[in-house]
């Protein structure tokens, strides 16, 4: 059974990489990955394979950025060209990225089978980019294998047969029960001086809460708020950074006492942040999962989630807006002791990444049987 996983952003890489090594354990498995190059820094790159453990990808598209439009058409055209030579049985696909979407339109076009995993998932916000991604994928791909409860409802909603659908729990939490001891060997809090549990971490990097001076600000006085409490540290996105010095913010962000400021980290290093800060104030959506998973307090910066279960099980609470005053009643309240004792969801124990080999091989078995016969 040969299998093209694609890879186009970083988060994908944390979620291809237990997958990959699933996939290794059956002989009866060619796995080969695909990077399309969306988003690409030759140096993060290099950094997350090297520190998940993943082979170089068979292919490099080399896409880089322009508009969305741009981008998946791009994908697609470079796509098809793999595709035409490489006929593999499946073409995996993972989260909602536009290489995703442009992947899974290729292969459904060309009658290749898709599997989208980390399926179902809806934030119910058509203006973000993403959830288009996301309902568009779920609409064409034959095998759907779902993180969450919510997933298995959305899917059903949409009437989606269920013989497409696989509740098997989340690959993302794959990588981080593999890596966490190889992570806690990681000397980057020696390096930044801070100690377990005395800093707050935060990222900051979605259009809607840093592509604006106003929004900006707000997140600047947060910061202050933060730092004059705990040590703040901060790995700096470049859509951030570049719109910090845009807005001509550099010199106020900068001269914040108790704030550290980084690059982008590598995963290893990132994962021991985490593990350790006190708190975590984000926009992100993987970090969500995460933090619930180790049971560190988060405060999102998003109206809506895409993954309910970190709020309704999990350490995550939603912050509408960047209201500075808002969110340092909240982040006050963890500080002083009050915080949600999540639990982890179901099937968040490290094994997706094998039900999903099992179920992909019996359906694999079962048509090959079919077809002999």
């Amino acid at each position: 059974m040969k299998i093209l996983s694609i890879v186009g952003a970083r988060p994908n890489f944390m979620k291809i990489a237990p997958l990959h090594r699933a996939f290794s354990k059956h002989p009866e498995i060619d796995s080969k990955i695909l990077h399309t190059g969306q988003h690409y820094d030759a140096k993060m790159s290099d950094v997350f394979f090297n520190q998940l453990e993943l082979p170089k990808p068979e292919y490099f598209l080399g896409i880089g950025g322009g508009s969305h439009t741009h981008q998946t058409a791009n994908i697609m055209l470079a796509f098809e060209k793999i595709l035409m030579d490489e006929k593999p049985d499946l073409v995996l696909v993972v989260g909602d990225v536009n290489s995703t979407i442009a992947c899974a339109m290729v292969a459904i076009k060309m009658n290749i089978k898709v599997a989208h995993v980390e399926a179902g998932l809806r934030s119910g916000d058509r203006g973000m980019p993403e959830e288009v991604n996301r309902v568009m994928t779920d609409s064409v791909a034959d095998l759907l294998f779902v993180t969450e409860q919510s997933g298995m409802i959305n899917l059903a909603k949409e009437n989606v047969p269920d013989e497409k659908v696989y509740f098997v729990g989340n690959v993302m939490i794959d990588s981080l029960v593999h890596f966490r001891k190889k992570a806690a060997n990681s000397p980057v809090l020696e390096e930044l001086k801070v100690k377990a549990k005395e800093y707050i971490l935060m990222t900051m990097h979605r259009p809607s809460n840093v592509d604006n001076e106003e929004s900006l600000k707000d997140i600047l006085t947060i910061i202050k708020n933060a730092a004059s409490n705990k040590t703040v540290v901060f790995p700096i996105h470049p859509r951030t950074s570049n719109n910090i010095e845009r807005f001509g913010l550099t010199n106020e962000l900068q001269s914040i006492s108790n704030l550290i400021l980084m690059e982008p980290q590598g995963y290893l290093q990132f994962l021991k942040l985490m593990d350790n800060a006190c708190m975590i104030i984000t926009d992100s959506g993987g970090i969500q999962e995460e933090t619930t998973y180790l049971q560190v307090p988060c405060l999102t910066f998003r109206s809506s989630t895409e993954r309910p279960i970190t709020v309704e099980l999990g350490t995550n609470q939603l912050l509408a807006d960047l209201n500075p005053e808002t969110v340092n009643e909240k982040m006050m309240e963890i500080l002083n002791g009050k915080r949600r004792e999540g639990i982890v969801p179901p099937f968040w124990d490290g094994n997706t990444s094998d039900r999903i080999a099992a179920i992909l091989l019996s359906i694999f078995k079962e048509k090959r049987t079919t077809v002999e016969a």
